[in-house]
């Protein structure tokens, strides 16, 4: 089914969801949702960057756009509809590593390597009408890749890349509203650099982490101390091989590091900064199987949250989150329709997580999913929930430590479709699934401040 899980349904506390424009019924719809409508781009989307505008708080996706000539689109969701923001295919030539940005004053910026100005980097900006180049369009010394875009704290904008016409060393630049100009030395990386991530820190300091070829591909992060590029903590911290690299701070200025981990079986790992040493964010590895298009992001409270390609579940979306102790799935993994391509997280205003992909169901094109649960709701890892026997034919006892105080139970097929549910009053419950036919299923435990979710096969 096309939207799966879309819609799942318990008699519980109405609870409205204004940003939408709709109204949920029940705590069992705490789930993924299209944002509008699924696959809306004109053909298939690559290289999708998610921001919102801090102007109207609405989700804008920039992405190399395969149905206008691979060119850079920005569409935004007007609350009703998924809307081009200027023109479609608006760059001179075909575009990647496209980075989505907002100005302070609310205006949305795209980095990326301009295909159409001999693979340089290009930085435009969206005036209200048209997309304008800001300086000169190809900037770079030569080719750019892993172009990524930020705004410091003053409102300048800054583009970290891996520059060709440096030996592929990793290079920042800003535009100081003149002129695109090098911040520190120009390829100041030891070695080349793959998979660059810019992001500065709420002090204004500039940070890039990435890949570093001259160190097995390990994680290196890097700062801009005022006159150099400085190492943070060792140089090639992570265990393995780091790819998918995405890097974030909180508000309190803690960084983290979210990869793919060549060191752990191609599992997603989190470290975080502290002192001058990078520690594990929870257990390296965390992910149950191998992931790819890793997208990190901070909630409001200060949690990271992961977004990835996950070949546990049929290289679908999932997302997680650490709670201070585990990393547990938020809302169901696997939850998008197929098999997902270049997902970026972020979170609304509200607090709510978003995510991007191109949809492998529908040519690659462009969708956007949101997660609605309310803030003071926790999601349990699936580990804390027991369901045995599993595989089951007749009956199957439902067990959890993290409910307490009854709440109630629904058994969900692969559609979304409620087929059984009841009230709890103990942890641990017995349910008659004879009726049921050969499957996978969904067991979801709710009460007022907790979601548990497992799965079971009927045979």
């Amino acid at each position: 089914m096309k939207k799966l899980f879309y819609i799942l349904l318990i008699a519980f506390p109405i609870i409205a969801c204004a940003q939408q424009g709709w109204v949920k019924s029940s705590p069992l719809d705490y789930t993924w949702k299209y944002v509008g409508y699924s696959d809306f781009s004109a053909g298939m989307a690559e290289w999708e960057s998610l921001m919102f505008s801090p102007s109207d708080g609405q989700p804008y996706v920039a992405y190399s756009d395969w149905g206008n000539s691979y060119k850079a689109t920005v569409m935004k969701f007007d609350g009703a509809n998924w809307v081009n923001v200027g023109k479609a295919g608006f760059s001179a030539g075909e575009a990647e590593y496209t980075s989505l940005a907002f100005s302070q004053s609310g205006q949305p910026y795209v980095a990326y390597k301009d295909i159409g100005n001999f693979h340089k980097a290009t930085v435009m900006k969206f005036d209200g009408a048209n997309w304008i180049n800001v300086g000169t369009a190809g900037f770079s010394i030569g080719i750019a890749n892993w172009t990524s875009l930020a705004f410091n704290p003053s409102g300048e904008p800054y583009v970290a890349y891996v520059d060709n016409g440096n030996s592929d060393k990793a290079t920042v630049m800003m535009f100081n509203g003149s002129n695109w100009i090098n911040v520190g030395n120009a390829g100041f990386s030891s070695s080349i650099a793959e998979n660059i991530s810019l992001a500065f820190s709420p002090t204004g300091q500039p940070y890039v982490a990435y890949a570093d070829a001259g160190n097995s591909n390990k994680a290196i992060v890097m700062k801009f101390d005022g006159s150099n590029w400085v190492n943070m903590g060792i140089v090639g911290f992570s265990a393995g091989r780091a790819s998918f690299i995405s890097f974030a701070f909180n508000l309190s200025g803690q960084a983290y590091i979210a990869y793919q981990d060549g060191g752990n079986s191609l599992r997603a790992t989190v470290m975080k900064l502290e002192g001058n040493n990078w520690v594990n964010e929870g257990s390296a590895g965390f992910s149950e199987d191998t992931v790819t298009y890793i997208s990190l992001a901070i909630s409001t409270s200060g949690k990271p949250y992961v977004a990835y390609n996950d070949f546990a579940n049929s290289q679908k979306a999932t997302v997680m989150n650490f709670d201070g102790t585990t990393w547990g799935n938020v809302g169901l993994a696997g939850f998008s329709a197929g098999e997902v391509y270049g997902t970026s997280l972020a979170f609304s205003p509200t607090g709510n997580p978003y995510v991007a992909y191109g949809d492998g169901t529908a040519l690659d094109k462009a969708t956007v999913m949101y997660y609605n649960a309310p803030a003071g709701i926790r999601e349990l890892q699936s580990s804390e929930i027991s369901l045995y026997p599993n595989p089951a034919t007749d009956k199957i006892t439902v067990k959890t430590s993290g409910i307490t105080g009854g709440g109630n139970l629904a058994i969900v097929n692969i559609e979304g479709q409620r087929l059984i549910t009841r009230q709890i009053t103990q942890p641990k419950t017995q349910v008659d699934i004879s009726s049921l036919p050969s499957g996978v299923y969904f067991v979801y435990l709710i009460s007022d401040k907790t979601i548990a979710v497992g799965k079971f096969i009927k045979q």
